[in-house]
């Protein structure tokens, strides 16, 4: 995209949504109230942030804080790179506004807008930061033993557990409002076997993932145990996932999480 592209894009997100105002091309014709004139500088300035963080390379992370967004956060904190974040409100169900359903026709979150174009699905964007990072060590050198087992780790919890929640958490996905008993023990079933078999390589290769050294693949294992802290059977209750879900979480980018996003419960 032009720099006059990217420019008009950002001029078009701005517009006065005040309830008294018609059409966009009467807007200005129109006297702005307090409310709208507030509206429209807000939305200004955003757009212009997101212009200069195009311009300037800075990633931009649009969020919802504790969701499959945090990986990808705990990744850029790690790295220690320049980047802006863009909270999408799940309670007004901005996810599925115009505006983000441009950058992200899934209407999900994360999405992580790289030299002014959006990319999304959490354990891509990982692995896509660790290489264009390798000095974050986020990933074992390319080529080394340890790299094949870094692809096949975040695939496994990206398909086998990711994938598993997204129907635990929104049963409509299976075509109904609620989950049936059957379904709900299944998902279950298929859940608590996936951390058995995490827990068991642990318990032969640990503390970590890979071993004995921190990977970015201990973020996105540490986020999804997160998830479980409500179910029937934390992932916190195996003894070797406790043990890498306190490393993680003793991690002073962990922290800084919590407090960007405003998170309390483990």
């Amino acid at each position: 995209m032009s720099d006059h592209a990217q420019a008009a894009e950002c001029y078009a997100d701005v517009t006065c949504t005040h309830p008294s105002l018609g059409p966009a091309g009467d807007a200005f014709n129109a006297r702005f109230t307090a409310d709208c004139y507030r509206d429209f500088m807000r939305q200004w300035a955003q757009a212009i942030n997101r212009f200069v963080a195009w311009e300037t390379g800075v990633y931009t992370l649009y969020y919802s804080p504790g969701t499959a967004s945090m990986v990808v956060h705990l990744a850029l904190l790690e790295i220690g790179c320049p980047h802006r974040l863009e909270k999408v409100d799940f309670d007004t169900d901005a996810q599925h506004s115009p505006e983000y359903l441009r950058i992200n026709p899934r209407g999900q979150v994360p999405t992580l807008v790289i030299d002014g174009k959006a990319y999304f699905e959490s354990a891509a964007l990982l692995m896509l930061l660790a290489e264009r990072h390798p000095e974050a060590k986020l990933a074992p050198p390319v080529g080394s033993a340890l790299r094949a087992d870094w692809y096949q780790w975040i695939v496994f919890f990206s398909n086998s557990l990711a994938a598993t929640y997204r129907y635990w958490f929104y049963a409509p996905d299976l075509g109904a409002a609620e989950h049936t008993p059957a379904q709900r023990q299944a998902l279950q079933h298929r859940i608590e076997g996936a951390w058995g078999l995490v827990d068991a390589h642990l318990q032969a290769h640990g503390p970590y993932m890979l071993g004995t050294e921190f990977y970015g693949v201990d973020l996105l294992a540490t986020m999804l145990m997160r998830w479980s802290r409500n179910m029937p059977r934390p992932a916190t209750e195996w003894p070797a996932l406790r043990q890498l879900a306190g490393l993680v979480r003793a991690r002073p980018t962990w922290k800084t999480l919590y407090e960007r996003e405003g998170l309390t419960e483990w």
